[in-house]
């Protein structure tokens, strides 16, 4: 499956543990098993992930300036420093590639506090289609669920996405006092399928 870039997010990892795939189960429920009630519940709970700021800071729109926000950072929501623009490349190709910081190193024994969030993955911003910052749970939910704005994938293809691509596995352990993503990877690869199987419903149907 083609690997969209839905969680581009921010975070330090600097041991070697990152750069194996994480063990993750995909078990696809029948499409109708979930009832529309429990696929709002899951849905809720997949846009604590995607508004979070381990997700969202890297999900900015046409700017391509990724953001400083959440509570590992203090203050108000911020731009990032440096005057940091990944251009339309989203890799910052036309500036300064975001993997002149961002560049995987194995460094055993423990993270460093202030080095900047390291994965074993080119580091980029998600698609410009794929905007979440500051975005409402309605917005995101429209979003993910059309195949104009998610690549053409399924919720499968998601989840798969979710499976394979490392630098998303990184959310949910950022290390150097970074909040994580709320629940588990896992956790979250079970709400898309259920959302799925309910029909992907959002609040506004």
């Amino acid at each position: 499956m083609r690997i969209m870039h839905l969680g581009v997010i921010a975070a330090l990892l600097s041991t070697p543990i990152w750069a194996a795939d994480t063990e993750i189960e995909i078990t696809p429920l029948p499409e109708g098993s979930v009832n529309s009630e429990d696929g709002l519940a899951a849905w809720d709970r997949i846009y604590q992930v995607t508004s979070h700021p381990r997700c969202s800071n890297c999900h900015v729109g046409a700017s391509n300036v990724p953001m400083w926000s959440g509570p590992s950072y203090g203050g108000k929501p911020r731009p990032h420093g440096m005057n940091v623009n990944a251009g339309e490349s989203r890799i910052g190709a036309e500036y300064v590639l975001c993997s002149t910081c961002h560049a995987y190193r194995e460094v055993t024994g423990t993270r460093l506090p202030h080095a900047a969030p390291q994965v074993a993955a080119d580091w980029r911003l998600a698609p410009v289609e794929a905007e979440w910052f500051g975005k409402s749970s309605d917005y995101i939910c429209a979003q993910l669920r059309d195949p104009a704005r998610n690549g053409d994938r399924s919720y499968l293809d998601v989840a798969a996405h979710l499976e394979h691509d490392v630098i998303l596995h990184w959310a949910w352990d950022p290390g150097a006092k970074r909040e994580p993503a709320p629940f588990s990877l896992q956790e979250h690869v079970n709400d898309i399928l259920a959302w799925g199987a309910a029909g992907m419903p959002c609040a506004t149907d």
